[in-house]
């Protein structure tokens, strides 16, 4: 018999929405008197990101979610890669969505069906990578990540990993949003487990959508891994 499927994370509507209004007008502000070709590049694929919320609940959906937001990172289907809207627009499109629309109202990813606000935080996935993405592109810019958009991030990205690669051999530890264990092999049942891996939130964030390799990471000292199974550059990145 396969193993009883864990009670997927639940995330608050209230919070999600406040994050990703938040973390547009942080990415907004930021770049409002700069066109560099690196900001239209990275604000062109965030603006194809978050038109993806308009799409979604424009096509029929299923009668019931098929997809959780970590699932649907592994999902196949079509991402979006550019679009040329501007932030303000955007940021008022997305706003007034939002107040349309309830966060259990389902719709259809072009992956699978999930409810409008479990899809909304795969979108701060986007918002966050985005925002850091910026900061470390363009020279002397330095772009806020709120603090709920960075905690839902970094939380769905370890439930990823976990769903990826599962088991109870390694834990994963990205104080103070989230711990998950995952890898097959000997499971601990007490005290300090044999394998442990342990990063900030933003070290997270970059590991796991390419931004930076296991291996630097692991140099540089921004990652820590101890154990014969807290070896995740297999697994890693996560996202393209």
């Amino acid at each position: 018999m396969p193993p009883a499927r864990k009670r997927p994370r639940r995330y608050d509507p209230a919070k999600t929405r406040a994050a990703a209004l938040a973390q547009l007008g942080q990415v907004r502000e930021a770049v409002r008197d700069l066109d560099s070709e690196p900001v239209r590049a990275l604000t062109a694929r965030l603006a194809a990101s978050l038109a993806e919320v308009e799409h979604a609940i424009a096509r029929p959906s299923g009668p019931k979610p098929t997809l959780t937001p970590a699932e649907w990172f592994l999902a196949p289907g079509a991402r979006p890669t550019a679009a040329d809207v501007p932030l303000a627009d955007l940021e008022r499109r997305l706003r007034d969505l939002l107040a349309a629309h309830p966060a259990e109202r389902l719709v259809e990813t072009g992956a699978g069906v999930m409810t409008l606000d479990d899809f909304l935080v795969t979108r701060l996935v986007d918002l966050t990578r985005c925002a850091d993405d910026l900061t470390t592109t363009v020279p002397g810019l330095a772009v806020g990540i709120d603090r709920q958009a960075l905690a839902a991030t970094t939380r769905v990205l370890a439930d990823t990993l976990a769903l990826k690669a599962p088991g109870a051999s390694t834990e994963v530890r990205i104080p103070p949003y989230a711990v998950v264990q995952c890898v097959e092999g000997p499971r601990h049942t007490r005290g300090t487990p044999p394998n442990v891996v342990e990063t900030t939130p933003l070290t997270w964030l970059r590991l796991t959508t390419g931004r930076l390799p296991w291996a630097d990471a692991l140099a540089h000292a921004e990652v820590s891994a101890s154990g014969e199974r807290a070896d995740l550059s297999g697994l890693l990145p996560l996202l393209p």
